[in-house]
């Protein structure tokens, strides 16, 4: 909606640049006038105007008591058609992601720093081989070497008569089997590193407009990555920032030189450096670095090496069990050959791994090299040792008979949680380390959110696998339970995730305590919060309806800061619960309900209920997580209730997995930071940036990645913004209290307008200081008013979240702000050429 109160601005043009939020919005809503054209941009991201404003530059004159609006819309970037459902499948790798930028803001030790990237990377890592170790454990072992080996499984099953054992064909051996449905995990890592490098294309290949011409040369030393805290040096002027045929205005410094606005780091810089070490001026903060959204180096990097890793688990699983058998049989031949390709499969996973810990992400400029030989080496050579894998599994080996499980499967998946956990424990004393040395009282879980989050996706990865298995493990075994005899026909999924299946419903139990907690501390608050909203609107005949509402969405709206106690709660109890299922499948070596047989009659009956319980959970919640996906991808209203974890989520660069959903921060931040640009160097003119939720987070960033002279022509205005309240608490390296007190330092105008009743956006708490006054105006009343009145005639909606520029003090904080800014500064218009007879040629 339009702001109906105008007043009066400074000399010279200006532009409000709107970013909308989560959900997204039409550029008809944003500027709201049915008639927009675009101005920049494609199907994806683009900048409108009303179509009366198409042509402003051209009219200035019409423009002296009001900017020109703009509106930046970049919801294509997140949703579109359903099938980007599928990116939902890779929510374990958007966490962990996650889990890199939530580092505390780091002071003193690189290692440290280093440290807590690496591990990291190994647990996304981790996740990549846990996908490819589940798909081979439905494709290989439950269908190839269970169901086809069996007799009773195969004759109900038609479609897998060619593979049985009891029909003798070609393809009844074991190992043939196994090499045939190893193309359906073969498939799965081809397809996630296509859906890798398409999106890699797309997203992290935006050059942005910092640095000298936006790339280093191809020698160009970057070897201390962004984890161990390498000084950055200010950033050039871009000549993005400069359109064609014209110069950037007067105020600009040369090139090359800092300014006071490009010195905008902290005291500490969140990059893990001793000011009082530090020999430099200042450095650059983390996300004003030239190369911070420009990550194309490191995703291919990334994405080769999951990729070998994928591959190399197929042909373990592939090969493991011939060998096995071979050193079982004694074929001398055979048993070399094994030993071999298992020892070359060792030294293609170290190579793996030492490429994962080897490099981090480089920041100090817009890196375009590209690790040739990790990048085409590592995937070729895996891909190869699978050929000859699956070669060595078909070899004839009369009288081999599968039985059980897949060898070397239940250690597989043993392994893999073992590391999973010890990788998890070590990144939270890293975390804690870190914390321990730059405190920041409002971060998440006191510094251990990146953590929490890493053992979220540890267990979200387990479920989800484990859910799959377990479900055709069931749809195999018909009226039988895998793993129970009886009835059952095969062995079933291996022992490890029955149990983690198990745990599921204690987990959901335990949980039942601080939501019903939190339920009724939230009751309780509400009750609290009715004599307050009646004195702040000075009610003399109050409505205790009116205001038991008012009062119970501003209770409710708090429950957003109680996040980081459910995440802790919710981490804690996985980590210790998955340990004991650990330590279940491993004493016992059956599934809880053989395990707990003879018990007594409660213990095995809720061991019974439990595994049964858990294995439909896991089914079902998989089956309801995709369907609510889809359904935000396509309903906008759904979007906006379940989509601001997923904006959030994929707002980040793919620092830890490649494999995560695209980063569209990557394709919007230069997107509007050369609008920005190349409108102050044009016109130079003024320009408000004003971003709503998530867009919010957006408009800051291209703020960051400005030159300090085109800051000094920005002013920004935030509302309903997370900046604090979600990505300052679980994101304090990057936007933690210092972090913005330092942006508020580089730019003149920043003012913030938040609502108590809004669930996502809050203040920004940066005090004023110096020639700046407070970011944070005092909270906007909503509802505006509290009954009915001769202006408001009928009663006035609770608008939370949205509409902030209906209210009267958006237009108001908008005029300020502009009129704050500096006056226009003339260009500096260069001369025409001029002819012989002293008239300019054209």
């Amino acid at each position: 909606m339009t702001p109906a109160h105008p007043a009066p601005y400074g000399e010279g043009p200006a532009l409000e640049l709107l970013v909308h939020g989560v959900g997204g919005a039409t550029p008809e809503e944003m500027l709201g006038d049915p008639r927009t054209v675009r101005i920049t941009g494609d199907t994806k991201a683009a900048v409108y105007r009303r179509t009366d404003d198409a042509e402003a530059e051209q009219q200035p004159e019409r423009y002296t008591d009001r900017p020109v609006p703009e509106a930046y819309v970049w919801s294509n970037l997140t949703s579109g058609n359903g099938a980007r459902a599928l990116w939902l499948l890779l929510l374990p790798f958007m966490i962990a992601n996650l889990a890199h930028w939530m580092r505390p803001r780091a002071r003193g030790s690189r290692r440290t720093t280093r440290l807590y990237g690496v591990l990291v990377r190994l647990i996304a890592l981790s996740l990549t081989v846990l996908l490819t170790a589940a798909a081979c454990a439905v494709a290989l072992d439950l269908v190839a070497w269970q169901c086809a080996g069996s007799a009773g499984c195969a004759g109900e099953r038609a479609w897998l008569g060619f593979l049985s054992a009891d029909r003798g064909g070609w393809w009844s051996q074991p190992g043939r089997r196994l090499a045939l449905a190893a193309a359906v995990p073969t498939a799965l890592v081809a397809l996630l590193w296509y859906l890798s490098n398409r999106t890699w294309s797309a997203y992290e290949s935006q050059r942005p407009p910092t640095g000298e011409a936006g790339f280093p040369p191809d020698d160009a030393d970057d070897d201390l990555d962004e984890e161990a805290g390498a000084p950055v040096p200010a950033a050039r002027t871009a000549p993005g920032c400069e359109p064609p045929g014209s110069e950037l205005p007067s105020s600009q410094p040369p090139a090359g030189e800092p300014t006071a606005g490009d010195l905008s780091g902290g005291r500490d810089g969140g990059d893990g450096r001793d000011p009082e070490q530090e020999r430099a001026p200042a450095v650059r903060p983390a996300l004003g670095r030239p190369g911070f959204w420009y990550g194309r180096r490191l995703v291919a990097r990334l994405r080769a090496a999951h990729t070998a890793a994928g591959f190399l688990t197929v042909a373990a699983a592939v090969t493991v069990p011939a060998a096995r058998h071979d050193r079982e049989a004694g074929h001398t031949l055979l048993t070399a050959l094994g030993a071999v390709l298992a020892a070359a499969l060792v030294l293609a996973a170290g190579a793996v791994v030492w490429v994962v810990l080897r490099r981090g992400r480089s920041e100090r400029r817009a890196d375009a090299r590209a690790d040739r030989v990790a990048v085409r080496l590592l995937p070729g050579v895996s891909l190869g040792l699978l050929g000859l894998g699956v070669l060595y599994a078909c070899w004839s080996r009369p009288g081999w008979v599968s039985s059980a499980t897949l060898p070397g499967e239940a250690a597989a998946f043993r392994a893999i949680t073992l590391a999973q956990g010890a990788l998890v424990v070590a990144l939270a004393v890293v975390a804690a380390v870190l914390h321990r040395r730059a405190r920041h009282p409002r971060a998440a879980l006191r510094g251990l959110g990146g953590p929490a989050v890493a053992m979220l996706a540890c267990a979200l990865g387990g479920v989800m696998t484990g859910g799959v298995a377990q479900r055709v493990g069931d749809w195999l075994d018909g009226p039988g339970t895998p793993g129970m005899g009886g009835h059952s026909t095969i062995a079933g999924p291996p022992v490890l995730l029955s149990w983690q299946a198990s745990v599921i419903p204690v987990l959901l139990v335990l949980l039942l305590l601080p939501a019903l907690f939190l339920v009724a501390r939230t009751c309780r608050a509400a009750r609290r919060l009715a004599p307050v909203v009646e004195a702040e609107y000075g009610e003399d005949r109050p409505d205790e309806v009116r205001t038991r509402r008012i009062a119970g969405t501003r209770a409710r709206a708090r429950l957003t800061d109680a996040a980081p106690v459910l995440v802790g709660v919710l981490a804690g109890a996985t980590l210790l619960l998955g340990a004991g299922a650990v330590a279940g499948a491993w004493i016992t070596g059956e599934v809880p309900g053989r395990a707990f047989a003879g018990a007594g009659p409660l213990l095995e009956s809720f061991a019974d209920t439990a595994q049964a319980l858990g294995s439909w959970l896991v089914g079902f919640g998989f089956i309801l997580f995709v369907t609510l996906g889809r359904r935000a991808y396509r309903d906008a209203s759904a979007r906006r209730t379940i989509g601001i974890l997923w904006d959030v989520g994929t707002y980040w660069p793919r620092a830890a997995h490649p494999f995560a959903p695209p980063c569209y921060a990557e394709r919007a931040v230069p997107d509007l930071t050369w609008r920005i640009c190349t409108w102050t160097a044009g016109t130079g003119g003024r320009l408000v940036i004003s971003g709503h939720s998530q867009g919010s987070v957006l408009a800051a960033s291209a703020v960051w990645q400005l030159p300090a002279a085109t800051r000094r022509r920005v002013a920004l205005l935030t509302y309903g913004s997370p900046l604090e309240r979600l990505y300052g608490r679980w994101f304090p390296a990057y936007f933690g209290a210092a972090a913005l007190r330092d942006l508020r330092g580089d730019i003149d105008c920043w003012r913030n307008l938040w609502r108590q009743t809004d669930p996502i956006g809050g203040p920004l708490m940066i005090p004023g200081e110096g020639r700046h006054p407070d970011v944070d105006r005092a909270a906007l009343k909503d509802p505006v008013v509290y009954g009915r009145s001769a202006r408001y005639p009928l009663p006035e909606p609770i608008l939370g979240h949205s509409d902030y520029q209906a209210d009267p003090a958006f237009a108001e904080e908008r005029a300020q702000l502009l009129a704050r800014l500096a006056p226009a500064v003339p260009r500096q218009v260069r001369p025409k050429a001029q002819g012989s007879s002293g008239r300019s040629s054209e």
